[in-house]
């Protein structure tokens, strides 16, 4: 399976119908207008978007080089005498007019990019549960006040910020996402004022000439009032963009309540905090069957499930869920600075959860926060954005604060209450166990490794990520004495519908430095030079993935190109060497914010590890999960801090 991140393409929803302007005038008795948006962009959101580049169409003879460049580590030469020649026929044959067919569709599809549908499609027809397998985790930094930790203060302070966020988007006056190449130069008023005043057929040049680069939105649409629903073979996302009210949910309990007054502006602080104080101060006993753990299924059981719910009369309550702005996770858990505990908590959860929703946002009983997203409608740029600036809100300038007192005006808060028979009760009942059956099976480690830090390894003139890269590709290496495929996620938002490339970090670089690390026979001079060059080829395809000129994505769409026309599959696609080095037995992916605690996510292979990491100001960090009958996390992670320890020997040497 390929770790991968999706959009709706095909759903025919368009930023623009989807995010109107209104009319601030004609909004009756609004109330202080600062208060209703979380930003007040001069720049409009999707100004952009108009005149960014196409995600280009790799040249087939690169991709072939780069693919045979990706598969020499992992393979003996007489297996790569094989793929070699494979590869090159298919070049000089069959690739060739799939090539020209793949261009010929994505100039009628100017619109998108050559990828999106594909991949789009890719992820909904996946069958297998969406927690661990594909939801990731991001939990926050908290706040530095212990005070506003509180649960049910820090749930309302996350709460009102998330939908200022969603004001200021659906205004279009959030802040368009920008990557200055050189901050100080280019994120300034004057920046915003040149490049708001051009058309947005060039308003993407005009920031380009500044060393800016707008990166695309079309995935922000898909944070609010969306859900993934389970069905028959492929599932379908629905959103409803009108939606008034949040879903909570509270010992596997559901409640809702909107979030608007009768004039469509924000309630206010007061008035949330009271509606989520009557939640948390609800009697209602955890509930006996939650309907939540069925989100846990292979989604064609949980297609049938659903069905039978809403054949049973539960249709309406699942809309209301379906249709809420998003989730916001009540828990009784008490994380107490328990590394193990918070990975395990917001990656798998329990049936106090709602998998299928666009996001949950999590707050547990000691004031612990994150996010468990579904991937289907995009990947971490939209999320990461929106996680950043609901946290600098809240720890910054928060609403809600210990002595604030809840309002009993505007709460409408209902609990939902389902209809459920006996065979969905049986369902619910099964799930538990299958679920808890499964998780029992996860191994989750860390390592915090303060030996190194980021800026140490500029220092040295090497690439922090490539320095954890390698300590990945040394660290399995040492444990199994080979090379696998290996998975690093790269964003090519940078282009109209951009979602990822995987970039391969295990090269003939990392397999030389490994190989002479573990044989003990070289000098720290010459493992420093083999380590530079390292950290140049890394870097090297690194740009080369963001820039769009990757090879994985192009064979993908070439491979579905042949599917779309009805002809054979080329003998390249079912070869024991492309389906080697897609088995991402290693499947990383960075996330490094000031916000951000901890990221992770499960392993995509049985026998896999799932690797989220950071290089941090003040060390290196990795959040690695297994499956107990094939691998151990924690054993990896004692061969990856050994491996940190001989790479920080080499380098300061």
């Amino acid at each position: 399976m390929i770790r991968a991140h999706r959009i709706l393409t095909n759903q025919n929803i368009t930023l623009r119908n989807y995010i109107p302007r209104k009319n601030f005038s004609k909004r009756k008795n609004i109330r202080d207008v600062d208060y209703q948006y979380l930003q007040r962009s001069k720049v409009p959101t999707m100004h952009f978007q108009k005149s960014l580049p196409r995600l280009p169409i790799p040249e087939l003879s690169k991709t072939g080089e780069r693919y045979l460049n990706a598969l020499r580590p992992l393979l003996s030469s007489e297996q790569y005498s094989t793929a070699e020649r494979r590869t090159n026929d298919f070049i000089a044959k069959e690739g060739k007019l799939l090539q020209e067919q793949l261009i010929a569709k994505d100039k009628r599809n100017k619109h998108t990019s050559y990828i999106s549908e594909y991949w789009f499609d890719l992820y909904l027809r996946d069958r297998i549960p969406l927690p661990i397998n594909y939801n990731p985790l991001i939990v926050f930094q908290n706040d530095s006040r212990p005070a506003y930790n509180n649960q049910l203060v820090r749930a309302t302070n996350l709460l009102i910020s998330a939908v200022r966020f969603r004001e200021s988007l659906k205004e279009q006056i959030l802040e368009p996402e920008v990557y200055h190449l050189n901050p100080k130069k280019s994120n300034t008023e004057f920046f915003r004022t040149f490049t708001g005043f051009l058309p947005e057929a060039i308003s993407w040049y005009g920031a380009y000439l500044m060393k800016a680069f707008p990166l695309d939105m079309s995935q922000f649409v898909g944070l609010f009032g969306a859900t993934r629903i389970p069905q028959l073979t492929k599932d379908k996302i629905f959103r409803d963009p009108s939606s008034r009210h949040v879903v909570v949910q509270k010992n596997g309990n559901f409640y809702i309540f909107d979030v608007y007054d009768s004039d469509g502006n924000i309630l206010s602080p007061s008035e949330l905090l009271g509606n989520l104080s009557r939640i948390v101060n609800d009697p209602t006993p955890k509930a006996e069957h939650p309907l939540g753990i069925l989100t846990t299924q292979n989604r064609d059981e949980w297609a049938e499930q659903r069905r039978h719910l809403v054949e049973t009369g539960n249709g309406e309550m699942l809309q209301k869920i379906d249709s809420a702005i998003f989730n916001l996770v009540l828990d009784d858990v008490v994380i107490d600075d328990d590394k193990h505990m918070i990975l395990r908590h917001f990656l798998q959860g329990d049936s106090n959860k709602w998998f299928d929703k666009s996001f949950s946002l999590i707050v547990t009983g000691d004031g612990v926060a994150g996010v468990n997203f579904e991937h289907s409608w995009g990947d971490g740029v939209a999320v990461l954005r929106f996680f950043q600036d609901i946290y600098n809100e809240t720890t910054g300038k928060p609403y809600i604060h210990p002595d604030s007192k809840p309002s009993e005006t505007n709460v409408t808060v209902s609990k939902l209450e389902f209809n459920l028979d006996d065979k969905s009760k049986g369902f619910i009942a099964k799930a538990l166990k299958e679920y808890k059956d499964w998780c029992d099976t996860l191994s989750i480690d860390y390592i915090l490794y303060e030996g190194l830090t980021k800026e140490a390894c500029k220092k040295f003139k090497v690439s922090p990520d490539c320095i954890m890269q390698l300590g990945f590709q040394a660290a399995y290496h040492l444990l199994y004495g080979k090379y696998v495929g290996t998975y690093e996620s790269c964003s090519t938002s940078a282009f109209k519908h951009g979602r990822t490339e995987t970039m391969r970090p295990c090269t003939d670089h990392t397999k030389l430095f490994c190989d002479k690390l573990h044989s003990n026979n070289s000098s720290k001079d010459e493992l420093r030079a083999i380590m530079a060059e390292c950290s140049t080829y890394h870097s090297q395809l690194v740009k080369e993935a963001a820039m769009g000129e990757g090879f994985d994505r192009h064979l993908f769409a070439l491979m579905k190109t042949a599917e779309e026309n009805q002809t054979r599959k080329p003998d390249i696609f079912e070869s024991y060497e492309y389906k080697y080095l897609n088995r991402s037995i290693l499947s990383t992916s960075t996330l490094s914010a000031p916000s951000v605690l901890a990221g992770g996510f499960g392993p995509v292979v049985k026998d896999g590890f799932g690797i989220g990491y950071s290089a941090f100001p003040d060390k290196l960090g990795a959040a690695v999960t297994s499956y107990k009958p094939h691998n151990d996390s924690s054993k990896f992670v004692e061969a990856l801090h050994k491996s940190f320890l001989d790479i920080t020997k080499i380098l300061s040497g």
